[in-house]
């Protein structure tokens, strides 16, 4: 951003932003319960009307549990989130609250989101986070990989595999440099075709919504080139699947107002104290973690291929760098949880469909039950799991699908009270719909061991 121009905040006028930098139209954009971006484009003329009363659309037309007979929903806009299109600058994206009748609509995920930041801000914790996104690049069909000289058995940091995508890598690294989102390393992954890209960590709505964004950003830059980006968590059979790990510390006050990571220091202040460099208040959190880990896969893991990522055999490359246990380490990265060094942790659980703003709402909300319940993490595990994992006595598996999943999050009522039951009531509700259309999808499969029994 140019230092002359002000970042833009709560207060931003969407039509002054429109008038310092050029910008024709905005991007009203929402996300609904299964991840898809939702969006109407709004000339600048009317931006101002918009930002005031919000975008109206028809809730039953996305995956929102409404009816045709719902009033309109409004997306009313948030000036703090607007980014300008790098890529065409007459256009501006800006993240938006659903709103029905003057009240927030509780299942949109931006408000489940709002409302845990809130909650958790009265209890003085505001919880910071950064993701790892991981994608692949294939031909515009998604059948095969955009790069067919990509083929090593061990492809991850292939340095000729990532400049030969490196027009495509650059312009989104150069995008979010111009963004001011501080992007540290990109680099080549563990599969064949597949990359990751790293920027700065932030306050949670932030970084939820960066990385709706970066979706957005990521599969428009592809395009341009030829190629298509996907985030699905197994896009192909035998390669490791896309993973969106998340870093997690928690702050004293938010954005630049922070002086102190809770997680890193005792009460006073005075240095990194408790086992690997966490807090007592770490500890709590993080034991909030592993106590609803089984029921936050149905938020972290939301798809039916999610399960192909966390319960896969071994990969072509040696291994899949997912988990399938619920247990804790140090900097291991065999376990569900690491903790790489004092002050945070990451969890590895999430996978590359995850809603932006539901693996943000899930960690505040497994997170602060820790902390109010004083939960114990259990024991600490330094044991390389795809080897030894069997020597592991008392860890709940992961769910094996996300029927298991649903049902795991279904029994956690602490859990489903915390991400509000409007939610809760719709997301289920919608998921299982999703798992009865996979039953009755007829597969090749069935057909090559059956058709002759």
């Amino acid at each position: 951003m140019p230092k002359d121009q002000k970042a833009p905040d709560a207060q931003t006028s969407l039509a002054d932003f429109a008038a310092e930098r050029g910008v024709k139209y905005f991007m009203i954009s929402f996300t609904d319960l299964f991840g898809g971006q939702r969006a109407k484009l709004v000339p600048t003329q009317a931006i101002a009307d918009m930002q005031e009363d919000g975008a109206g659309f028809a809730g039953f037309a996305t995956y929102l549990d409404l009816t045709p007979a719902h009033p309109d929903m409004l997306a009313v806009p948030d000036p703090s989130s607007v980014i300008q299109l790098p890529w065409n600058r007459e256009v501006a994206w800006v993240a938006a609250n659903c709103v029905m009748e003057g009240q927030d609509v509780a299942q949109a995920p931006r408000n489940v989101l709002r409302r845990l930041i809130a909650e958790a801000a009265d209890e003085g914790m505001h919880v910071k986070t950064g993701i790892e996104a991981e994608f692949f690049l294939l031909t515009p069909d998604g059948k095969e990989l955009s790069d067919p000289y990509d083929t090593a058995e061990k492809p991850c940091y292939d340095q000729q595999a990532v400049m030969r995508r490196y027009d495509v890598v650059k312009e989104i690294c150069d995008y979010m440099l111009e963004l001011g989102w501080g992007p540290y390393q990109n680099d080549h992954e563990d599969a064949n075709g597949q990359f990751e890209m790293n920027w700065d960590f932030d306050d949670v709505l932030v970084t939820a919504d960066k990385h709706s964004f970066f979706k957005f950003m990521t599969k428009s830059v592809a395009e341009k080139h030829g190629y298509r980006a996907t985030f699905m968590p197994k896009p192909i059979e035998g390669m490791t699947g896309n993973g969106c790990h998340a870093h997690i510390s928690v702050w004293d006050a938010p954005g630049e107002k922070s002086k102190k990571n809770v997680f890193a220091t005792d009460k006073k202040g005075d240095g990194p104290t408790g086992e690997l460099g966490l807090s007592e208040q770490g500890k709590y959190f993080l034991g909030g973690i592993m106590k609803h880990a089984s029921a936050l896969a149905a938020i972290t893991n939301p798809t039916v291929n999610s399960y192909k990522r966390i319960n896969a055999p071994r990969t072509i490359s040696g291994a899949t760098w997912a988990p399938n246990t619920v247990t804790w380490t140090g900097n291991n990265r065999t376990h569900m949880v690491r903790v790489p060094g004092p002050g945070r942790f990451e969890l590895r659980l999430p996978d590359g469909a995850v809603n932006p703003y539901l693996l943000q709402s899930i960690i505040i909300a497994a997170g602060l039950d820790g902390v109010r319940s004083q939960a114990d993490p259990g024991k600490r595990w330094d044991i390389d799991m795809y080897a030894e994992g069997h020597k592991v006595r008392g860890a709940p598996k992961l769910p094996l699908n996300l029927l298991d999943a649903l049902r795991e999050y279904d029994k956690d009522k602490s859990l489903k009270v915390a991400m509000g039951e409007e939610f809760s009531a719709a997301y289920l509700k919608m998921k299982h719909q999703e798992w009865n259309e996979f039953c009755t999808h007829f597969s090749e499969w069935e057909k090559e061991r059956t058709l002759d029994i």
